[in-house]
Protein backbone atom coordinates (compact mmCIF):
# COMPACT_ATOMS: atom_id res chain seq x y z
CA UNK A 1 0.00 0.00 0.00
CA UNK A 2 2.85 2.36 0.41
CA UNK A 3 4.45 1.88 -2.83
CA UNK A 4 1.22 3.42 -3.98
CA UNK A 5 2.61 7.01 -2.50
CA UNK A 6 6.24 6.62 -3.68
CA UNK A 7 5.89 7.86 -6.80
CA UNK A 8 3.71 11.12 -5.77
CA UNK A 9 6.33 11.17 -2.82
CA UNK A 10 8.94 11.59 -5.56
CA UNK A 11 7.21 14.07 -7.53
CA UNK A 12 6.94 16.38 -4.96
CA UNK A 13 10.81 16.49 -3.85
CA UNK A 14 11.69 16.90 -6.90
CA UNK A 15 8.86 19.63 -7.18
CA UNK A 16 10.72 21.05 -4.05
CA UNK A 17 14.05 20.30 -5.52
CA UNK A 18 13.70 21.81 -8.81
CA UNK A 19 11.99 24.71 -7.42
CA UNK A 20 14.87 25.61 -4.83
CA UNK A 21 17.11 25.69 -7.44
CA UNK A 22 15.81 27.79 -9.96
CA UNK A 23 15.44 30.40 -6.97
CA UNK A 24 18.89 30.33 -6.73
CA UNK A 25 21.27 31.79 -3.57
CA UNK A 26 20.87 35.14 -3.08
CA UNK A 27 23.74 37.68 -2.93
CA UNK A 28 25.96 37.98 -0.03
CA UNK A 29 24.38 34.24 0.92
CA UNK A 30 26.72 31.84 2.43
CA UNK A 31 26.55 28.90 -0.64
CA UNK A 32 27.43 32.22 -2.64
CA UNK A 33 30.21 33.32 -0.73
CA UNK A 34 31.57 30.35 0.70
CA UNK A 35 30.78 31.85 4.00
CA UNK A 36 32.88 34.87 3.59
CA UNK A 37 31.77 38.51 3.83
CA UNK A 38 30.43 39.86 0.43
CA UNK A 39 30.50 43.07 -0.76
CA UNK A 40 29.13 44.52 -4.65
CA UNK A 41 31.24 46.06 -6.47
CA UNK A 42 29.25 48.80 -6.83
CA UNK A 43 29.82 49.11 -3.06
CA UNK A 44 33.76 49.11 -3.35
CA UNK A 45 36.17 52.20 -3.53
CA UNK A 46 36.71 53.91 -6.45
CA UNK A 47 40.73 52.46 -6.81
CA UNK A 48 39.12 48.94 -6.63
CA UNK A 49 36.76 49.38 -8.95
CA UNK A 50 39.29 50.88 -10.97
CA UNK A 51 42.07 47.75 -10.52
CA UNK A 52 39.10 45.45 -11.45
CA UNK A 53 38.92 46.99 -14.83
CA UNK A 54 42.45 46.96 -15.50
CA UNK A 55 42.04 43.50 -14.55
CA UNK A 56 39.90 42.80 -17.22
CA UNK A 57 41.17 44.10 -19.51
CA UNK A 58 44.67 42.63 -18.54
CA UNK A 59 46.69 45.54 -17.37
CA UNK A 60 49.12 47.80 -17.76
CA UNK A 61 49.12 47.88 -14.06
CA UNK A 62 51.05 50.45 -12.35
CA UNK A 63 52.79 48.63 -10.05
CA UNK A 64 55.12 45.74 -10.40
CA UNK A 65 54.12 43.36 -8.28
CA UNK A 66 50.84 43.50 -9.52
CA UNK A 67 49.89 40.31 -10.91
CA UNK A 68 51.88 38.25 -8.45
CA UNK A 69 50.87 35.09 -7.00
CA UNK A 70 49.40 35.50 -3.73
CA UNK A 71 50.39 33.17 -1.33
CA UNK A 72 47.75 32.77 0.73
CA UNK A 73 49.74 32.40 3.80
CA UNK A 74 47.51 33.84 6.11
CA UNK A 75 45.08 31.02 4.97
CA UNK A 76 41.89 33.54 4.93
CA UNK A 77 41.24 32.24 1.43
CA UNK A 78 40.04 28.68 0.78
CA UNK A 79 43.40 26.61 0.42
CA UNK A 80 44.68 25.79 -3.27
CA UNK A 81 47.72 24.79 -4.81
CA UNK A 82 50.62 27.39 -4.88
CA UNK A 83 50.15 29.47 -8.21
CA UNK A 84 46.11 29.99 -7.84
CA UNK A 85 45.46 33.50 -6.50
CA UNK A 86 47.08 36.06 -7.71
CA UNK A 87 47.50 39.77 -5.98
CA UNK A 88 46.86 43.36 -7.46
CA UNK A 89 47.36 46.82 -5.74
CA UNK A 90 44.08 48.94 -5.10
CA UNK A 91 45.96 52.56 -4.42
CA UNK A 92 44.91 54.25 -1.34
CA UNK A 93 45.09 58.07 -1.24
CA UNK A 94 47.82 59.25 0.36
CA UNK A 95 49.69 56.63 1.20
CA UNK A 96 53.20 57.16 0.26
CA UNK A 97 53.54 52.89 -0.49
CA UNK A 98 51.33 50.70 -1.92
CA UNK A 99 48.94 50.83 1.07
CA UNK A 100 47.28 47.53 2.46
CA UNK A 101 44.47 47.09 -0.28
CA UNK A 102 44.46 44.63 -2.73
CA UNK A 103 42.26 42.26 -4.88
CA UNK A 104 43.00 38.95 -5.00
CA UNK A 105 41.80 37.10 -7.71
CA UNK A 106 41.59 32.44 -8.02
CA UNK A 107 41.81 30.58 -11.13
CA UNK A 108 37.98 29.86 -10.89
CA UNK A 109 36.79 33.23 -11.25
CA UNK A 110 36.71 34.11 -7.59
CA UNK A 111 37.44 38.28 -6.52
CA UNK A 112 38.55 39.05 -3.20
CA UNK A 113 38.80 42.45 -1.30
CA UNK A 114 40.81 43.22 1.59
CA UNK A 115 41.49 46.88 2.69
CA UNK A 116 43.89 45.49 5.95
CA UNK A 117 46.82 43.91 3.96
CA UNK A 118 44.94 40.33 4.34
CA UNK A 119 43.87 40.44 7.53
CA UNK A 120 40.01 39.83 6.36
CA UNK A 121 38.78 39.65 2.89
CA UNK A 122 35.08 40.11 1.63
CA UNK A 123 34.10 37.89 -1.92
CA UNK A 124 33.21 40.50 -4.26
CA UNK A 125 30.24 40.24 -6.22
CA UNK A 126 29.65 40.94 -10.02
Amino acid sequence: MLLRFVPRMLACLLVLLVGCSAQGSPAGSPSRSGGMATVKEADLPAEARATLALIDRGGPFPYEKDGAVFGNFERRLPPHPRGYYHEYTVPTPGSHDRGARRIVTGQGGEIYYTDDHYDSFRVVLR
